[in-house]
């Protein structure tokens, strides 16, 4: 069975990505160093621990399973913590994924599947984002993330490493049969905060402000089911065994979800009441940000079938309820 390299494999998307690739008829090899992910996550394939900057390592890992391929999902990703740590972000971020990325063409592995982000666009409000939409990231998150699809490019032209971007923003939801799902230390999703403050978990949930100019008065943010997610990553890695090349794909519904349409529904799914209050705009809050994503239902034959508020709060209400992890 083909191995693929799963950076990130401990996390809440990567062991979702890992799920998929079993089913796909791949093995699934996490590399992690634990620092956010489980060790209880890895449960399709083996686990490898080790840090992106540790190159011996990297090297070890590619010489004993010789992936076909490379799916890189870690990364450190708290918005405010680049703000005030972007050190921190750039050395992690980057200099890992040049590592990474230099280890994986060392070892003749010439395929990636890079997970990116939306933020890369940085502050581009009301417009639909697609992949030709403009670059201007507004923190070191984005930044990092922009970088790392720089060096993929300049590695293709150097080295034919071939690779596919996907750029996405909210992901939300869990694997319906209650496998894995996401566990954050801390928590800063909307969805599964909004749980915890119906759990009792937390105190009430604050919505940042109410007089955006949308229907009804709450940003606007595109959700993506995690499994809808890791559908395109896995059909990403087929894209470049494939011999298509290189390609950006964007992944979003189009059309987005207000934060109080994530409370209606949330009130709908559980049967009960999201306690929130009312707060102040966050700055640098945008009004909408949704992201087009006709080329990877185009060219991928991508289909997001769990994309749904219900579907993608049921499956977290589910996961909530009996999932955790202990280490």
């Amino acid at each position: 069975m083909e191995k693929v390299l799963v950076t990130g494999g401990a996390g809440y998307i990567g062991s979702h990505a890992c799920k998929a690739l079993k089913s796909a008829g791949f093995t699934p090899v996490t590399f992690d160093n634990l620092v956010t992910g489980w060790r209880d996550a890895v449960k399709f394939g083996p686990l490898e621990e080790g840090d992106l900057l540790d190159r011996a390592r990297l090297d070890e890992v590619f010489a004993k399973h010789q992936p076909v391929a490379v799916m890189h999902f870690a990364a450190l990703s708290q918005v405010g913590e680049s703000m005030a740590e972007p050190g921190l972000y750039w050395r992690n971020n980057v200099n890992g994924s040049l590592t990474l990325i230099e280890a994986a063409v060392a070892a003749g592995c010439k395929r990636f599947v890079f997970s990116s982000t939306c933020a890369t666009y940085g502050d581009q409000d009301n417009v639909v984002l697609d992949e030709n939409s403009a670059q201007y990231p507004i923190n070191a998150y984005g930044a990092s993330k922009r970088a790392i699809e720089d060096i993929l490019r300049d590695f293709e032209a150097a080295h034919g490493l071939q690779h596919v971007i996907f750029r996405y923003f909210n992901v939300a939801g869990a694997d319906p049969d209650g496998e894995v799902g996401e566990f954050h230390q801390p928590e800063t999703h909307l969805i599964p905060l909004m749980l915890d403050a119906i759990a009792g978990k937390r105190a009430a949930l604050t919505v940042f402000g109410d007089d955006y100019d949308t229907p009804d008065g709450t940003c606007i943010r595109d959700y993506v089911h995690v499994c809808d997610l890791v559908d395109a990553h896995v059909l990403g890695l087929k894209w470049l065994q494939d011999g298509k090349g290189s390609r950006v794909f964007n992944l979003g519904t189009g059309s987005g979800f207000s934060v109080r349409e994530v409370l209606d529904h949330s009130r709908a799914v559980t049967n009960q009441t999201v306690p929130h209050e009312i707060g102040a705009r966050r700055p640098g809050d945008c009004t909408k940000l949704v992201s087009g994503s006709s080329r990877a239902v185009e060219e991928l034959g991508w289909a997001p079938k769990r994309s749904t508020l219900d579907e993608m709060i049921s499956d977290a209400w589910k996961w909530h309820q009996t999932g955790h992890y202990d280490g």
